[in-house]
């Protein structure tokens, strides 16, 4: 059997989606699996060993360039590998218009949630098998139950397994060199509503080098260096790194301490890494995309809607972990 996967973006999203690979291998063990992601979050299911070939869409710079030959020209290419590649079974977990238009150029039997289910409803007219997933669930619950649903076997009752460790051993990737041990302060997000004050992520730092230990802080854009570069202007032990991409964050990530990260995904990235990781919510829910580990990997979600931790507890709850 061959199966496409449909989940292109984003990056919280996808990682959410990489423990059905383990569901679906556990109940069929010799199925090819394929992944249909956006170019720019590839790395993630490239890190899956159960993942046999990931197939990447450009939708966000395709947008961009609608009038462009070259992006029909990859459009069309897209749609005669899926098309070629006689999928048994296609699932789109991401319950989306674009996702769904995706999955049918598979031309195969295609399998996603009903409208009441999907995040947008008009997804369903393009899933010949519609099933029925109950919202205000977690993300990841819902993805599992789904592919459970349109695989016929039943709804797993164990901790989800991302994966991407067992794929970071077989890549041989190997861990980031620091003069001291570290945590990862992933400080960066989508809106700045979700960020955490700089003062905030100031006193973790400091407290940090008490018990000298660095913080590392990544970044993705301008106004990220920007803040990365003020929190470490006032930390001693703070350290800010070269823009990276995911792979090469990894491998950052495979030899810290623990991370300490805002709403974002990198933060769930930590997580199905096997780092111990605190999650700081200001402007979100996280019942519903909050931290969730694989069993016996330490994980809080701190704060929600218009609710900020203060760096006490953040600190309190993080040195459980040191």
């Amino acid at each position: 059997m061959r199966l496409l996967i449909v989940k292109t973006s984003s990056l919280g999203d996808v990682i959410h989606n990489l423990p059905v690979i383990a569901d679906i291998r556990s109940h069929f063990p010799e199925v090819q699996i394929d992944w249909l992601v956006e170019e720019n979050f590839a790395d993630i299911p490239r890190l899956h060993p159960g993942a046999n070939n990931v197939i990447t869409v450009a939708a966000r710079r395709w947008r961009k360039q609608l009038f462009s030959k070259s992006t029909w020209a990859e459009i069309a290419a897209c749609r005669r590998t899926l098309r070629s590649s006689n999928y048994s079974l296609v699932l789109d977990t991401q319950g989306l218009l674009k996702s769904a238009i995706f999955a049918s150029f598979a031309d195969s039997m295609t399998h996603g949630q009903d409208r009441q289910s999907a995040r947008e409803p008009l997804a369903a007219l393009f899933y010949r098998y519609q099933h029925a997933i109950p919202r205000g669930t977690h993300a990841v619950f819902r993805n599992r139950q789904l592919a459970a649903a349109a695989l016929g076997y039943p709804m797993p009752d164990t901790a989800p397994d991302y994966g991407l460790h067992a794929g970071m051993q077989q890549a041989g990737q190997q861990p980031f060199n620091s003069a001291n041990p570290y945590v990862i302060g992933l400080h960066g997000t989508s809106r700045d509503a979700k960020l955490w004050p700089v003062e905030c992520w100031v006193a973790l730092g400091n407290h940090l080098t008490s018990r000298q230990i660095s913080l590392i802080l990544p970044w993705g854009s301008d106004a990220e260096y920007q803040r990365a570069q003020a929190i470490a202007a006032s930390v001693p032990l703070a350290m800010v790194l070269p823009k990276l991409g995911i792979k090469e964050l990894s491998s950052i990530f495979a030899g810290a301490l623990a991370a300490v990260g805002v709403d974002t995904g990198l933060a769930h990235l930590a997580v199905a890494l096997r780092l111990p990781t605190i999650a700081i919510y200001t402007d979100t829910d996280p019942v519903l995309t909050g931290l969730y580990p694989e069993a016996g990997i330490p994980a809080v979600n701190l704060g929600g809607r218009n609710a900020s931790p203060t760096p006490e507890l953040v600190i309190e709850n993080l040195n459980r972990f040191l």
